[in-house]
């Protein structure tokens, strides 16, 4: 039994298909087939169910997945723990970001990023929330920018900006008259969220419930941009974080939409970066997020 086998394994539990675990692991099936059959035949038991429609794990073979991918974990960790040692601001580094975020930060952190740590090679992923934490946990990503709190055992997080919302309603909507909102004003407003699964529709229900606002059921969005052209539409108002509404002058419709900030004490999300407290990229995660601090666009959300 090898490393290599415990990976094959590994990706087919993740593709439930035997072609596409060879593909990901650059073997051809097979190959793949047969070192599995190899493992199966050392370990004396059977790990994989094999028909001709489906692949299925069998009940020890999900046991013997999940212990290797911890083998594998630690594995990669010693591996990027040599690396990091060695030049700690270099080499891969692999950070997902909430969907919520992840296309109004970007075009500004990527730029910076290049400039300002030119040896590290960002690799970027979007996921919700419980998904970047499976994929931290996994090791398939070395960091998340997640919105607090996280509940996840094993991750240690920095909290780095904070990020008001912005209420977003149809440009005729009489309250647009205003420059800015109170939190009572939204009261019996009819609030349009995101689809069950994305933190930023806990957060804004959270906001909601305090002044009693009710949540227009029969739209949910899966985007913010689909939200965005919902309230453009005229079915109702919603929430935004700052840097998504900043995003509204880009669209072609914005005119259709007004954009009003709550006064202060405004209402916000906190934004962190996690990463596994066995991380060897530590050093690095907190590089790449004292640059995020420093952009002025998050900067500015903070005055």
């Amino acid at each position: 039994m090898n490393l290599k086998d415990l990976r094959y394994l590994v990706a087919v539990a993740e593709h439930k298909h035997f072609g596409k675990a060879a593909e990901a692991c650059f073997v051809t099936q097979p190959t793949l087939s047969t070192q599995i059959k190899k493992l199966e035949e050392f370990l004396g038991v059977q790990l994989l169910e094999r028909n001709s429609k489906q692949v299925m794990l069998t009940a020890v073979g999900e046991r013997v997945v999940a212990r290797a991918r911890r083998v594998l974990h630690e594995v990669d960790d010693l591996v990027e723990m040599c690396r990091a040692a060695r030049d700690p601001l270099a080499g891969e580094l692999r950070i997902g970001f909430i969907p919520t975020i992840a296309p109004y930060l970007l075009p500004h952190l990527v730029p910076e990023l290049r400039r300002r740590l030119p040896q590290l090679k960002i690799l970027l992923y979007e996921d919700q929330t419980a998904r970047l934490v499976e994929r931290l946990h996994r090791g398939e990503i070395d960091a998340g920018l997640m919105a607090v709190p996280v509940e996840a055992y094993g991750l240690e997080h920095w909290e780095l900006f904070s990020e008001p919302f912005i209420v977003a309603m149809p440009s005729e909507h009489p309250l647009s008259q205003r420059e800015e909102l109170e939190l009572d004003d939204l009261r019996d407003q009819h609030v349009l969220l995101l689809d069950e699964g994305h933190c930023l529709r806990d957060q804004a229900l959270d906001i909601c419930n305090m002044v009693g606002v009710r949540e227009q059921h029969a739209f949910r969005a899966t985007s913010m941009e689909t939200l965005r052209q919902m309230v453009a539409s005229g079915a109702g108002m919603t929430l935004l974080p700052a840097l998504a509404a900043e995003a509204n002058a880009s669209v072609p419709n914005s005119g259709a939409v007004a954009l009003r900030p709550f006064k202060k004490p405004q209402p916000m999300r906190r934004m962190a970066i996690y990463w596994r407290r066995s991380s060897a990229r530590m050093e690095a995660v907190k590089a790449v997020g004292e640059v995020m601090r420093e952009l002025p666009v998050v900067k500015a959300m903070q005055e």
